[in-house]
């Protein structure tokens, strides 16, 4: 096995069913799974769709089987799908975005194919688009998997939820009939990055250096203050503070991150948190994603007196199941293994 390529243990003992593929833009993550859509298997490795052994359809092929290469072989029936950026314009393959409102079903139903040397075939989920009329159009790939994994944990949800995923674009979406019915994308891991990194921001935060966890905290809970206290068009000025709490030693060099990560949380709960406002009461409110960052958005939400329903990790295999369930590739479940529904 290649030595950027990881490997989990078997979780599992039952017959395999699926070869599932969390495919992003750096990083390519297998699966292998039961009737039941429990874990038998897993690796990872970082041949993302940028950074591929191969350029073209040869390269994907070659980052599957390196990764996945045993699993095909020992089990040359088994379906194998795909989702995230694999299916972008710059993927394997493009398989077209389908528009709001989306289920699995929806996704199986648009999903794009592609066959390997071999003949073997990948199927490979499509993206979402939300284009409200008169609005800003929005679009996800990959969350979507994930989604549909999430709802499948818990019936209710897909009846009507909201749901936060933190990340580099982090996402907002309202689940109702369980499809995705809208979403909103926030910048806010990319713009942290690119301030720290590439602004005058930066300038005064060591780096390799973090904030003691109470002077980080600090920081922290002054950036959400300030987001919570902010006027229309206040943002822009709220981030030079940044630089002018580290100038005038209100807060220590290395705090300062913390604060600029409190301040453009801060400024997303306040948007996302509107969705869930004009949602029915008690609609839950699940975090998919990072557990370490979802406990950051945790905090940021008590800020505000919100407490998530639930926090999920990793719902990709989960979904790639549904996807693959609706798609009709999977074998029917056996009378000894628990059924697993597709999203409704």
């Amino acid at each position: 096995m290649d030595r950027s390529v990881t490997s989990s243990p078997g979780l599992s003992t039952g017959a395999a069913v699926l070869i599932a593929l969390d495919w992003g833009t750096s990083s390519l993550r297998g699966f292998l799974m039961d009737g039941s859509a429990r874990i038998l298997a897993e690796r990872s490795s970082a041949q993302g769709i940028q950074n591929l052994p191969q350029p073209g359809a040869a390269g994907f092929e070659a980052a599957l089987t390196g990764l996945c290469g045993d699993w095909l072989d020992a089990h040359p029936t088994l379906p194998v799908v795909a989702g995230g950026m694999v299916g972008s314009a710059q993927g394997w393959v493009e398989a077209p975005y389908v528009a709001t409102p989306a289920d699995a079903a929806v996704l199986a139903d648009r999903s794009a194919q592609v066959a390997m040397a071999a003949g073997r075939r990948v199927l490979i989920a499509p993206g979402v688009l939300h284009d409200p009329a008169g609005g800003i159009p929005d679009v996800m790939r990959g969350e979507e998997i994930q989604i549909a994994g999430a709802l499948a944990e818990d019936a209710s949800w897909a009846c009507n939820a909201c749901i936060a995923m933190p990340g580099t674009h982090s996402k907002w979406v309202r689940v109702a009939d369980g499809r995705i019915a809208s979403f909103s994308t926030y910048m806010t891991g990319e713009l942290f990055a690119v301030l720290k990194t590439h602004s005058l921001l930066g300038r005064l935060m060591p780096a390799g250096v973090d904030a003691k966890p109470e002077d980080g905290e600090e920081a922290f809970a002054i950036g959400l203050r300030t987001a919570q206290s902010a006027g229309p068009g206040d943002l822009p000025h709220q981030l030079f503070a940044t630089r002018t709490l580290g100038l005038t030693k209100r807060l220590p060099p290395e705090a300062l991150a913390h604060y600029l990560s409190g301040l453009l949380i801060g400024h997303e709960l306040r948007s996302g948190l509107t969705l869930l406002a004009e949602m029915p009461a008690g609609t839950p409110l699940l975090l998919i994603g990072d557990p370490g960052l979802c406990h950051r958005y945790t905090c940021g939400l008590a800020a505000f007196g919100i407490t998530p329903t639930a926090q999920l990790g990793n719902t990709a295999p989960r979904g790639l199941f549904q996807f693959a369930a609706s798609a009709g590739v999977l074998p029917p479940p056996s009378a000894n293994s628990s059924s697993i529904k597709s999203t409704p």
